[in-house]
Formats: C-alpha cells, sequence, structure tokens
C-alpha cells in the first residue's frame, strides 16, 4: 500500500440499495484518508453484513468471529499501541452474542474505536428480531410484531455505556439524510482522533436502513428511521470528555 492510495477501493458494494451500510463505510473510509491514517489503521468485520469489510478498505482488516470484535480489536490494540484500530459491526453480532465484548471493553476504557450499526434486524441471515427490533415491528420470527411481554425491549447501547466510568466518546448518529450524514462524518472523525490522541474507547452508533428486510422502498425506509427509530433511539451525544 502506498500513502496515495484511498481508503475505499473502486468498484460496487454488495448492499442492497440504500442501504445505510455502503454510506457508513465511506464515511469511515472518507474520514481515514482526510486524517491521513490509512496506511497505519487496522480494522476488524464480523460475521454479518458487514463480513466482506476487507474488499472495499484499502487497509488491513481481520476477520473475526461473530460477536467477537471488541476482543480481536482489543488484542490487536494491545500488541500493537501504534497502529489505529477500528471495530464495525451491527446490532446483532455486537448486542446479542456479542453483548459482553462490548460492554467489558468499553468498561476498560480501551483505546480503540467503536462503529456499530443499527438498522434494527438481523440483515445477513434473513431478517429475524434483533436486541434491537423495535416494539410492534415485523420480522420473520416476529410476524405479529416485537412483544416486551415476551422478548423485552429494544436495547439501548448508548445509554447503557454511559453508566461506564471509562468511555471518553459516545455518540449516536444516522445517515438516513443528507444532514445527518454529515453529522456522522464528524462523529466519525471525533472517534477516529480520540484513539489518535489516546483518549481512550470511543463508541459511535449509526442508525440504517435496511429496505429489503422492512419489506419497504427506499424513501420509506429512510423516513423509518427518522420517524420510528429515532423516537426511540434518539440521536445525541451522550458523552464527550475531550469537551
Amino acid at each position: 500500500m502506498t500513502p496515495e492510495e484511498k481508503t475505499i477501493r473502486q468498484g460496487r458494494m454488495h448492499y442492497c440499495p440504500v442501504c445505510g451500510h455502503s454510506i457508513a463505510q465511506r464515511l469511515i473510509g472518507e474520514v481515514m484518508d482526510e486524517l491521513g491514517i490509512r496506511t497505519r489503521t487496522i480494522g476488524t468485520a464480523p460475521v454479518g453484513c458487514a463480513v466482506l469489510l476487507y474488499d472495499y478498505f484499502n487497509c488491513d482488516i481481520i476477520e473475526c468471529p461473530h460477536g467477537r470484535i471488541p476482543a480481536v480489536a482489543t488484542g490487536i490494540k494491545r500488541m500493537q499501541p501504534e497502529k489505529i484500530v477500528f471495530t464495525y459491526g451491527g446490532d446483532g453480532d455486537l448486542l446479542s452474542i456479542g453483548l459482553a465484548e462490548t460492554i467489558h471493553c468499553a468498561n476498560r476504557g480501551e483505546n480503540i474505536t467503536m462503529f456499530f450499526i443499527n438498522n434494527a434486524v438481523y440483515g445477513m441471515t434473513g431478517g429475524q428480531m434483533a436486541p434491537t427490533t423495535l416494539i410492534g415491528q415485523k420480522t420473520i420470527t416476529t410476524p405479529e410484531g416485537r412483544i416486551a411481554a415476551t422478548t423485552g425491549a429494544p436495547l439501548r447501547i448508548c445509554e447503557m455505556l454511559k453508566t461506564l466510568v471509562r468511555p471518553v466518546y459516545i455518540e449516536r448518529v444516522a445517515v438516513h439524510d443528507a444532514h445527518h450524514v454529515e453529522r456522522t462524518r464528524q462523529a466519525i472523525r471525533k472517534a477516529f482522533l480520540n484513539q489518535i490522541n489516546g483518549n481512550g474507547f470511543s463508541f459511535v452508533e449509526i442508525l440504517s436502513m435496511c429496505p429489503t428486510y422492512w419489506r419497504m422502498g427506499g424513501k420509506d425506509a429512510c423516513q423509518f428511521v427518522g420517524n420510528e427509530m429515532m423516537s426511540y433511539f434518539p440521536i445525541e451525544k451522550f458523552r464527550d470528555a475531550s469537551e
């Protein structure tokens, strides 16, 4: 790799039209280019919608077991503290099988950058209910809609992490319109800068569209994020120790 190369490789991504993953990944790559950190960055990819992350990022990417990207990222950063290490995972990955790893990584205050894509559904495996599926939301495993009495309420991970002492930066953003895309870019930048400056653990939750498994058109999916998801998952900067 040479310094002048771009982080995001040219070519078509495999994501469905209007899926927020492609937007989020391009923003991450563009910020890495702006900060000039590509050649010293290592990403960790999950088993999920982002399983092919290494096809799109022109930097080192390590494929991890499902739910274990925080643990793998911790090991990388401790062995090579001069590297910039980020994780990229979804709700099924980081909040289901990987919830313990996510919380303990944050509780230790590991100096890594974690990006969490919240699309309220298991996207890769067929549209099952995820920890973030909204009450009443229909999935293939909740055909009548999610019911709190039997499956609990959707997890609000930013609010949970806010109760911990060590995280330095926690923010929830979205990618359903231009205004929120720009705010997401700034959050990604802040999260990387915190790691560059040695401040500690940064967590950015990104509300994302999944029109395929929401059974919606693109416009309706974007409106679902802005109206339904943001009502339960408010866009907010929960902590910024650098301020």
